[in-house]
C-alpha cells in the first residue's frame, strides 16, 4: 500500500485549516444546498443556469472539504523550537539578502497548506524555502529558481509569531 502524503504545518496553520473546515461544513455547505433547492424551483433543470452554477459550486466546496480533511488527518505539526534557534525550518521567519548588495527580504516558511506569499508566508516546497531549510545565520546559499540561480546570505532566523 502506498504511503500517504504528510502535510507539514505549524500549529497555527492547523488551527486555521480546522476553522476553515468548520466554516465550510456549517456555513458554506448549507448555503449551497439552499441555493440548489431554490434553483430547482425555477423549472426545467436542463436549461437552468442557476441550478448548474450552484451544483458546480457544491462540487468545488465538497472537493475542498475533502482536501482539508485529508490535510488535517495527515498533518505533521512542525515544532520550530525543536530546531536550533539560528537554523532555518518550517515555522521560522528568515531574513536574507541576495548577494552582492540587494535589499533584505523576509519570509516565514510554512507548510504548503498554509502558504500565502502575499502575506510573506512561503511554502516549504518553494525553491527558496527548500534551499534555505537546514542552513544557519551567516550561511551563503545558492538558490535555484526558474530564472536561473541566485546566491543569498542568511541575515537572521527567528521563530515566527
Amino acid at each position: 500500500m502506498a504511503e500517504e502524503k504528510t502535510y507539514p504545518m505549524t500549529e497555527e496553520g492547523k488551527a486555521k485549516l480546522e476553522k476553515e473546515l468548520e466554516n465550510l461544513k456549517t456555513v458554506t455547505r448549507p448555503q449551497i444546498i439552499e441555493r440548489i433547492k431554490i434553483a430547482r424551483g425555477f423549472g426545467d433543470l436542463s436549461e437552468n443556469s442557476e441550478y448548474e452554477s450552484a451544483k458546480d459550486e457544491q462540487s468545488n466546496i465538497e472537493s475542498r472539504i475533502s482536501l482539508v480533511e485529508t490535510m488535517l488527518h495527515n498533518a505533521e505539526i512542525i515544532d520550530s523550537n525543536a530546531v536550533a534557534a539560528d537554523e532555518v525550518s518550517i515555522g521560522k521567519l528568515v531574513s536574507f539578502k541576495e548577494l552582492p548588495d540587494e535589499e533584505p527580504e523576509s519570509y516565514t516558511i510554512v507548510g504548503a497548506a498554509e502558504a500565502d506569499p502575499m502575506s510573506g508566508k512561503i511554502s516549504n516546497d518553494s525553491p527558496i524555502a527548500r534551499s534555505l531549510i537546514g542552513h544557519k545565520v551567516g550561511d551563503e546559499v545558492d538558490i535555484k529558481i526558474p530564472a536561473g540561480s541566485m546566491k543569498v546570505s542568511i541575515l537572521s532566523v527567528k521563530n515566527a509569531e
